[in-house]
């Protein structure tokens, strides 16, 4: 009885499968084909209309010489075959060429998708249209001949076709669809005919080995992203019938030298030359009128650009990165210029900002290093350069917002704006008078040239990131005014030997000559430096407290701290041990990272979680004991750990997390306890060293690529536990 039974089951189950298949093919056909009939004839499944009597091929298992009959016949009644239907053909890679009859009108969406064998094809003269992604990632096909019926090329529909070297678009083809050629790596030249007036979004994207092209005067618009990554491009012509270039028009096309925009161009929309690493000048014409969001960033070939009198406005990050801009003339039709507009550009030595504009947007001028002028012109209403200071100063709010390395501020100023001085590494020393109230925002950022400063009485606040970076900085005095200290204030400033906060501040103290700041109402240590002995009476170390202190080389930490706040002491590459006492819980994201020096660290009973990142490229780590108490290791816990060859995770640990162990290339064995429920995405990548691993019954869950890069892992084993008798 029960193997009738099982030869039922099998019988329902074969039968079902084959009217399943069945269903999907009726349903995978287009709505014209609604009421049709799928029939096979030699080999080829078609899906016959039998009121119009016609038939289109759905799909095919046959390999090598494809022949598509013109018409085929179906008891007794012939049906003309006048369609490829969709992904009729997909993933036949077997197939190495195909005939077309003329009774075919239209290729529809996927036809050819992934016949990667296919090398040529002929299209007859009745084809009109070619569906989306028609050809793509058919990577053997070398050519191909589009005849003038043909009047649309869609969406995609040469994609990835590697192998393509050339291909001539016939006078017919009045659009190219988004992504039509994208990332056909071997197409060196096309040449788009005048009927042509739109190139879609993606169109050239990646066709790294294009070196020209010539757009036709019917052409109106480039899209978005059009020639992208076209690394081979030397030089193009955008001729006048061109009115706007798309985002990311020309986006990383490094090998572009120059390239000349014509009057009919209004606008160069965002990133549409960004990263074009090679182009040396640029001329834009007197009809452009405003310069998109980072149209320019990352151009670090540009040496000079000339701005029309046409132009009001340039964007954010418009000229970002350009090191090799020297010299640049802001024209008096400019209006505004919005966030990190100029940011990073090291190769400007001054700048003049005109009367007309009214509105600059934060950190326009930030990171531009070599800056030695700095000059508003009389007349500005919003703006001035007051006692000849060398900066720009917003006049209602006597805020100075850009300074350089010859800065005076004048005694009229009562703050320092946001990225006021950001970057400005020839900054050796200033002087900040009386009436200034406070330090914004990344201030001083990364003047790695400033040895010391005094800040005055005057000053109650010091903003985000205020002076981190400030390699060159031995010393800082915080004034009993100051009551707030942004975070990562002096986060990486490698140099520092005292910290002193004046007797007499309410909110802030360095306690016991601690050589740190203490925020006094919590006890929490939020700044220290290599020279920093830790009070008894603190209990917690803020965020980036050591941060960068390439000095550390050993900390004691008594038993009242019980948190260590995230990158606590991220980047301290001379601290080579450390013991963390039994008061501390976790240890939270990034408290160790990239800690270099660190051979070895003991972790403590009290310890129940270790954080992402938290020890994150240790290079140096060669063995670290984890205690029991500890339930969950952290995203990235330790990434690139390549030192470390071995490990013990103890019975608590439930999870290992996202890339936990990621590129410990040295590590050679690992015992996962039956605790653990689940491995992480990428949790073992690329530990080459792995040669075996066993994974106990107890996992789950097994997160993606968990072994990727794995290349010497050999054997992976399943535990299993023994049944009880």
């Amino acid at each position: 009885m029960a193997s009738i039974r099982m030869v039922a089951r099998l019988f329902i189950f074969f039968t079902m499968k084959k009217l399943f298949l069945l269903l999907t093919l009726l349903l995978c056909t287009s709505m014209d084909w609604a009421h049709a009939t799928v029939v096979k004839v030699g080999g080829i499944y078609y899906s016959i209309d039998q009121s119009n009597k016609t038939a289109q091929v759905t799909s095919t298992y046959k390999t090598g010489t494809l022949c598509i009959p013109e018409s085929i016949s179906v008891k007794g009644t012939i049906y003309v075959v006048t369609s490829l239907g969709q992904s009729c053909f997909s993933g036949c890679t077997g197939l190495t060429s195909i005939t077309i009859p003329n009774s075919v009108t239209s290729l529809e969406g996927y036809c050819f998708r992934d016949c990667t064998c296919l090398t040529s094809i002929t299209l007859p003269n009745s084809v009109t249209s070619l569906g989306g992604y028609c050809f793509y990632g058919c990577t053997g096909l070398t050519s191909i001949t589009l005849p003038n019926s043909v009047t649309s090329l869609g969406d995609g529909c040469f994609s990835g076709c590697t192998g393509l070297t050339s291909i001539t678009i016939p006078n017919s083809v009045t659009s190219l669809g988004n992504n039509c050629f994208s990332v056909c790596t071997g197409l060196t030249s096309i040449t788009i005919p005048n009927s042509v007036t739109s190139l879609g979004q993606s169109c050239f994207y990646g066709c790294t080995g294009l070196t020209s092209i010539t757009i036709p005067n019917s052409v109106t618009s480039l899209g978005q992203s059009c020639f992208y990554g076209c690394t081979g491009l030397t030089s193009i012509t955008i001729p006048n019938s061109v009115t706007s270039l798309g985002d990311g028009c020309f986006f990383n096309c490094t090998g572009l030298t120059s390239i000349t925009i014509p009057n009919s161009v209004t606008s160069l929309e965002d990133d549409c030359f960004q990263n074009c690493t090679g182009l040396t000048s640029i001329t834009i014409p007197n009809s452009v009128t405003s310069l998109g969001n980072s149209c320019f960033s990352g151009c670090t070939g540009l040496t000079s650009v000339t701005i029309p009198n046409s132009v009001t406005s340039l964007g954010k990050w418009c000229f970002s990165r350009c090191t090799g801009l020297t010299s640049i003339t802001i024209p008096n039709s400019v209006t505004s210029l919005e966030a990190y507009c100029f940011i990073g550009c090291t190769g400007l030595t001054s700048i003049t900002i005109p009367n007309s504009v009214t509105s600059l947007g934060n950190g326009c001028f930030a990171d531009c290093a070599r800056f030695e002028s700095i000059e508003v012109e009389s007349g500005n209403t919003v703006y001035d350069s007051r006692e000849n200071c060398n900066a720009i100063i917003e006049t209602s709010s006597n805020t100075m917002i850009a300074g350089c390395k010859n800065t005076a501020i004048p005694n009229s100023v009562t703050s320092l704006g946001d990225y006021c001085f950001r970057g400005c590494t020839g900054l050796t020393s200033v002087t900040i008078p009386n009436t200034v109230t406070s330090f914004g925002n990344w201030c001083f950022y990364g003047c790695t040239g400033l040895t010391s400063i005094k800040i005055p009485n005057s000053v109650t606040s010091l903003g985000d990131y205020c002076f981190r970076g400030c390699t060159g900085l031995t010393s800082i005095t915080i004034p009993n005014s100051v009551t707030s200290l942004g975070s990562i204030c002096f986060a990486d400033c490698a140099r520092l030997e005292s910290i002193e906060v004046e007797s007499g501040n309410t909110v802030y103290d360095s306690r016991e000559n601690c050589n740190a700041i203490i925020e006094t109402s919590s006890n929490t240590m939020i700044a220290g430096c290599k020279n920093t002995t830790i009070p008894n009476s603190v209990t917690s170390f803020g965020n980036w407290c050591f941060s960068g202190c390439t000095g550390l080389t050993s900390v004691t930490i008594p038993n009242s701290v019980t948190s260590l706040g995230s990158s606590c002491f991220s980047g301290c590459t001379g601290l080579t041990s450390i013991t963390i006492p039994n008061s501390v819980t976790s240890l939270e994201w990034t408290c160790f990272y990239g800690c270099t020096g660190l051979t070895s660290v003991t972790i403590p009973n009290s310890v129940t979680s270790l954080g992402d990142y938290c020890f994150t490229n240790c290079t140096g780590l060669t063995s670290i004991t984890i205690p029991n108490s500890v339930t969950s290791l952290g995203g990235s816990c330790f990434a690139v750990c390549t030192g470390l060859t071995s490990i013990t995770i103890p019975n608590s640990v439930t999870s290992l997390g996202n890339e936990c162990f990621a590129f410990c290339t040295g590590l050679t064995s690992i015992t996962i306890p039956n605790s653990v429920t689940s491995l992480g995405d990428y949790c073992f990548r690329g530990c080459t060293g792995l040669t075996s691993i066993n994974i106990p019954n107890s996992v789950t869950s097994l997160g993606y690529r968990c072994f990727y890069g794995c290349n010497n892992l050999s054997t992976i084993s399943r535990k299993h536990r023994k049944r009880r008798s």
